[in-house]
């Protein structure tokens, strides 16, 4: 039966299952890559198709996560147990044709439970009008990819090979599953902003999708090169080790402070001053080439992904009313597109054009600045006539 677990429980609950399927689901293969290519023979290549598959079954479950009818709570269940599943099978099998399914399945779970959790939570704590909490909810990425990180590093120094550690990450996000049961039968009725008339706000859904989409595009490239232009610069194993723990304790931290600070300003204001820090921080390698911008950079992208993410999450749920969920999944679905996109423009115009990775950074950064340029003017929310909306 459908029940209301308290506010603390659905923050802790929606914590784990946050921390599993990003955490572990979506970013443990970052860390475990060099294992896997000093312990089975992975080529770069092979590991960039593994990581492509992620990403295109993470879109594919954010398109889903809008079409099936399934309730949030089911979207949240079977996402959890595919996480599990997917990743204990990384660590049994060792053909590269059977891990691209893994990984393109877990791509597909990640995005199930984001959507899942996101409306649940949120609709939770806003019945209980507490939502400046939902930055702990959102912290639990961070906390994930922290715990991955460490448990990569310290199985990588003592030794333990690449499937073994991919097996004990199964058991941590089995066990991490178990901590999610609050939420497996939450139904929330949430009230939406009353004072405002009600209006079609389908030219505002659109705008907030493409604003999302963009900000895919624009975090993915220094995302997925910096990492690569630091080690050119500095080749020091133990600091890679512990860089990724480090990354995803600055996504924790930041959503935390994004928490307080939406106690002064408003949610598309945040969402603005983190687009235009992230853009600072894309761009400053391009700038200043070093291993000091190259720091900036990581920690203005860093510290702002996630807050991106849980404002985005946020603004869906004031602005979409009983279409929230679909709203969170179509900008889920339309920020796995932007993240698809940016490799790809990459690609082709290194390619094609000879251009250097400056100039897609450049690039990078115009499109964060034209999504800022889309956030000056406000979203509507919704109003609702009933006291509250099922959000199942």
């Amino acid at each position: 039966m459908p029940n209301n677990p308290s506010v603390h429980a659905a923050v802790l609950a929606g914590f784990v299952a946050l921390a599993v399927a990003m955490g572990i689901g979506r970013f443990a293969f970052t860390p475990l890559l060099p294992m896997m290519q000093k312990d089975l023979g992975l080529g770069l290549a092979q590991g960039g198709w593994l990581a492509s598959a992620n990403y295109l079954g993470y879109f594919a479950g954010a398109l889903t996560a809008a079409f099936l009818p399934w309730s949030a709570r089911t979207l949240l269940r079977v996402g959890l147990f595919l996480v599990v599943l997917t990743t204990a099978l990384m660590g049994w099998t060792s053909v590269w044709s059977t891990w691209i399914t893994w990984r393109s399945l877990a791509g597909v779970a990640s995005a199930w439970v984001l959507v899942g959790t996101a409306t649940l939570c949120l609709a939770r704590l806003s019945a209980a009008g507490n939502p400046k909490k939902s930055g702990w909810v959102f912290a639990g990425v961070g906390g994930g990819i922290a715990a991955a990180g460490l448990l990569c590093l310290v199985a990588d120094l003592r030794g333990v090979s690449a499937p073994d550690t991919w097996l004990m990450l199964g058991v941590l996000a089995a066990l991490g599953t178990v901590a999610t049961f609050p939420l497996w039968h939450v139904s929330t009725n949430a009230p939406y902003p009353s004072d405002v008339p009600p209006r079609a706000n389908g030219h505002a859904h659109r705008r907030l999708v493409l604003c999302y989409g963009f900000f895919g595009f624009g975090y993915i490239l220094p995302a997925t090169f910096l990492p690569a232009q630091a080690r050119v610069l500095l080749d020091d194993h133990a600091i890679f080790g512990l860089a990724w723990p480090l990354f995803g304790l600055a996504a924790g931290v930041s959503t935390l402070t994004c928490g307080v600070l939406l106690r002064r300003f408003s949610l598309r204001g945040l969402w603005l001053a983190a687009q235009l820090l992230m853009a600072i921080g894309v761009v400053m390698p391009a700038l200043i080439p070093g291993l000091g911008s190259i720091i900036v950079a990581a920690l203005c992208v860093g510290g702002t992904f996630m807050v991106i993410t849980m404002l985005g999450m946020q603004q869906a749920q004031v602005t979409g009313g009983p279409r929230a969920r679909t709203l969170m999944a179509n900008l889920t679905a339309a920020f796995a597109f932007g993240q698809l996109a940016g490799p790809v423009f990459f690609s082709l115009m290194n390619e094609h054009l000879g251009a250097s990775l400056n100039s897609s950074l450049y690039v990078a950064c115009a499109v964060l600045v034209v999504g800022c340029l889309l956030l000056l003017k406000p979203f509507p929310a919704h109003s609702v006539q009933a006291a509250g909306v099922d959000v199942q």
